[in-house]
């Protein structure tokens, strides 16, 4: 079915305006499916769903506090590779499959994200994980990042 605008015309997909650039790392687990681990879409850089997996997929068992410290070190991984740290976070949204896990989960949360910390949303869902979290950076210009790194 073709996508209309609010005229009711079709709306052209391979005329897309929108400048996206996929940012992969091996320093975190590979995608499980057909998703990018990152796009970076002008100054922002969307930072797919992290888990507690290592680098070759397997789940790394342990406390809420094991779990959330790898799919936070995984987000890290992924926003590095994109020229970001968490500290440029503006949005994130953490999945627990347990709201009991909260407390324990902002623990590990408040030692990768630094004052101000960025927005967030946390969800109990049915994962098969403890915990999952995706995130919004601000990566700033391409002049900005090249001035970072030197």
């Amino acid at each position: 079915m073709a996508r209309m605008d609010v005229t009711g015309s079709p709306v052209e997909r391979n005329n897309s305006k929108v400048s996206k650039e996929q940012i992969r790392t091996e320093d975190a687990p590979p995608p499980g499916g057909s998703y990018s681990q990152a796009i970076r879409s002008g100054e922002f850089l969307f930072i797919s769903g992290q888990t507690p997996r290592n680098l070759s997929r397997d789940i790394v068992d342990g406390t809420i506090e094991e779990q959330a410290q790898r799919a936070f070190t995984n987000l890290s991984k992924v926003a590095e590779a994109g020229g970001a740290t968490l500290a440029d976070a503006v949005q994130v949204t953490v999945y627990l499959r347990d709201f009991a896990s909260f407390d324990d989960m902002d623990r590990v949360f408040a030692r990768f994200f630094p004052e101000p910390r960025p927005a967030r949303t946390t969800i109990q869902t049915n994962i098969p994980v403890e915990v999952e979290v995706d995130a919004v950076l601000y990566a700033g210009t391409q002049e900005a990042r090249m001035e970072r790194e030197q």
